[in-house]
């Protein structure tokens, strides 16, 4: 029998739970293509690192956007690598995988999602919504009666939605999220002091000096990049307060789904929210003072959940390891 194994399938990237042993793989959902003959060459840690580098004859990409598939062969080869890493020398064996999806896809994109695990090897497909699976993993009692809130922002896509009795009663699923951050920084030093800068410096000011609150601000970032009216390389201090602007439309997007979402909640479950708080899941949790300002403009208290960027990987780990009893779930 093969072993069972649970998926986070981000668009910036994929966890990988193995049954019985935790979190084994942590891997950026990046491939490096040869352009003439779309051979992968390279995947996940290695290939991001070639992002912005490669010669002409290399291309890397991600295969997924906005938490859905773009590129259905690469993904395919990412995932066959990374059952491949995680298997070790039993690779003959066909793991049973749940992996999780947005909430809201449509049942082609579920189909998408099902025959690329299968053409990557696996015996067996489930489906979780990522909802409910950052949930679980963020520790909400999803079985209870009582509403609970969780806000996962992942790469792609960020996910609200108001969990009871097992199942998803509300929820909003929105295209802005990580990557949209990482491009509103790029085009803000473009426009601002006539720099171009790459996605994974975009990234790095978002992790290093991004707040979303003047409290949480965190100082300056030096920043090497491209000037654009001469060609040459360029070097420019940046502040907290730079990337809080550059990121705030975004950041804008994210508050005005959450207050939607809790205007479209039953009292009832409003509550139980009211009590409880807002959990805050995905590695757009980390962005600082995030938690802050959502107790500001709803009122309710926001928490970051423990381990953010693992919630939905964990959230299905608690699944399979429970899959002959405990934890159920309903799916839609």
């Amino acid at each position: 029998m093969g072993r069972s194994i649970g998926i986070d399938l981000g668009t910036a990237n994929t966890i990988v739970y193995v049954k019985g042993k935790g979190i084994t793989l942590r891997e950026p959902s990046v491939v490096a293509v040869e352009a003439r003959s779309k051979r992968v060459v390279s995947v996940g840690s290695e290939a991001k690192r070639m992002l912005g580098k490669t010669p002409g004859s290399i291309t890397a990409m991600r295969p997924l956007k906005d938490g859905v598939i773009a590129e259905f062969d690469f993904t395919t080869q990412m995932l066959r690598h990374f059952f491949k890493k995680v298997s070790g020398n039993t690779i003959f064996t066909r793991p049973r995988v749940m992996i999780c999806v947005p909430f809201g896809v449509t049942e082609v994109e579920k189909r998408a999602v099902q025959d690329v695990t299968l053409e990557a090897g696996a015996q067996s497909v489930g489906l979780i919504e990522e909802p409910i699976a950052a949930a679980i993993g963020s520790g909400l009692k999803v079985e209870s009666a009582r509403g609970s809130m969780i806000v996962d922002i992942g790469g792609g896509t960020t996910e609200v939605a108001v969990t009871s009795l097992g199942g998803i009663v509300l929820s909003t699923s929105l295209r802005t999220a990580g990557d949209e951050i990482d491009d509103a920084i790029v085009s803000y030093i473009k426009r601002k002091y006539n720099i171009l800068i790459g996605e994974v410096t975009a990234e790095q000011l978002k992790k290093n000096i991004g707040s979303v609150h003047p409290a949480a601000d965190r100082g300056i970032m030096e920043v090497r990049g491209r000037n654009l009216m001469n060609g040459l390389p360029a070097i420019i201090t940046v502040s907290s307060a730079e990337i809080r602007e550059a990121m705030g439309e975004q950041v804008g997007h994210i508050i005005e789904c959450i207050r939607t979402t809790l205007e479209n909640t039953p009292p009832e479950l409003s509550s139980d929210i009211y009590d409880n708080g807002i959990m805050l899941a995905g590695g757009g949790a980390l962005l600082a003072g995030l938690d802050v300002l959502v107790s500001e403009i709803t009122g309710i208290r926001a928490i970051v959940a423990k381990n953010p960027l693992d919630s939905v990987a964990v959230g299905i780990g608690h699944v399979i390891e429970n899959e002959n009893g405990g934890i159920s779930y309903r799916n839609r």
